[in-house]
Order: structure tokens, then sequence, then C-alpha cells
């Protein structure tokens, strides 16, 4: 089966996976880290790709960004990830290829899906057993979106700005989102809708898209029940 183009368009957020080939380890030290978060900042300034919430794991990579044009993530991460190949084949005398195919993406509705998903990016490492809480993971945004901790690669999102009038109510108000667990349903929808490029949001978000790149969204129907009258009216009350 054919892949299906990405969904990039210009001013709306995007999740990101970029996974180490054969899921093999993308970070050995300490210092190769901070090399991809000082890059990942300069390209990401130069192509206008502000991001919003990060996590460097040891074989894969979650960002969540947007971008100023359809072009910019794409180009972003073909910048990215070929420098930091030449930096890790050089430093550790290896040649070949380091990351998995072609990375994942989804678009992200801001309507109740943003901060879940830049949640479900910083709790990574917990899911993984690394460690009992985000705040003892050194390499994600949860330092700088809950804590306070001046990151200079992280630009806040209008929806993150809305939880408080000051850096601090905003935090708090952040940080307070973690003490409820993400549903299994929710995580589920995550990662379907990166893993098939599908989009992340409500109905309406979805056939706004549809309308907007004339590609579908979400898995299909079964031929019946697409065409039906229930279906067609459904999709045009989306649109009203």
């Amino acid at each position: 089966m054919a892949r299906l183009p990405r969904l990039n368009l210009a001013n709306i957020p995007q999740h990101i996976i970029l996974r180490g080939n054969n899921r093999q380890i993308c970070f050995f030290d300490e210092q190769d880290y901070k090399v991809y978060l000082a890059k990942l900042k300069e390209f990401s300034e130069k192509l206008l790709v502000a991001i919003h919430a990060y996590v460097l794991m040891t074989n894969h990579v979650h960002l969540l960004a947007t971008p100023s044009d359809k072009t910019g993530v794409s180009r972003l991460i073909q910048r990215l990830g070929a420098y930091y190949v030449r930096y890790i084949n050089k430093k550790y005398d290896r040649c070949g290829t380091l990351w998995q195919g072609r990375y994942k993406s989804t678009l992200v509705d801001n309507e109740g899906y943003f901060l879940t998903v830049s949640r479900y990016i910083e709790m990574n490492p917990v899911r993984a057993n690394m460690v009992e809480h985000p705040a003892a993971y050194s390499w994600s945004s949860f330092h700088r979106n809950a804590l306070g901790i001046p990151i200079e690669l992280i630009t806040p999102y209008e929806i993150y700005q809305s939880l408080g009038n000051t850096d601090q109510a905003r935090q708090k108000s952040y940080l307070a989102l973690f003490e409820q667990q993400i549903s299994e349903s929710t995580l589920k929808e995550i990662r379907e809708s990166i893993n098939h490029g599908w989009v992340l949001g409500n109905d309406r978000f979805k056939a706004q898209i549809e309308i907007t790149t004339g590609r579908q969204t979400t898995s299909k129907l079964r031929g019946g029940d697409r065409k039906s009258r229930q279906y067609l009216h459904k999709q045009k009350n989306q649109m009203l």
C-alpha cells in the first residue's frame, strides 16, 4: 500500500516521533542529548518552527511543534537528522543510518488535545519505568512547562498561556494536570493517530482538515456505513 502524504499545515501543532533504527539507542551519553537539543533550537529558530514540548528518550524523540509554513517540520527534521547522524558517526566511529525510516506526525487540535499531548510526551519516561515522576528525568520540557526552569528552546503555545495570568500561575495549573492519569482510551487515540498519520482532534477539527487537504483524517468506515444518509448528514452538520 502506498504511503499517504503527511498532513502538513501552517500554524497547526504537530505531534512528531522519530525512532532509532530497529529501536536502537540514539543517545549514548549526556553530551549527545545536549548537542541534539542545541541543534534543535538552532534549526527550529531558522525555520520558524515553535517547539512547545519534547522528550528525548534513549531510542526515540517526541516533539510537539507548530510550523509557520507547511514545509517547516519536514525541513527541520531533515536538517536536524542529517546533522545528528554525522555527529554520532564521527564521534563513535560508526557509519550508516541512525533513524528508522520516515518520522511520524499528526496534526493536533488545540481544543482539548494540545495539553494532553504535551503531558503524554513529558510522561514518557514514567510510562517506560525509567523514573517515578517526570521531574526526575532531565531531557524533557517538563522542567520548563511545569517547574519554570528556563529552557530557551521552548515557546509556550496559546492554550498553555491561557492557564494563568502569570508564569507561576500557568506552571501551577499545568503541574496540576499531572495529578490525573491519561485514560487508556486517550492513550490509544494518541498512539493510533500518529502511527497512522491521522488527525488528533474532535469531529469538527477533523472535518475542517479534510476540507482543507482533501484527505481522510481518520480510519475509514466500512463502505455501507460511509455511504449511508446518516453518515452524510453527520458530515454536513460538522461543518455548520
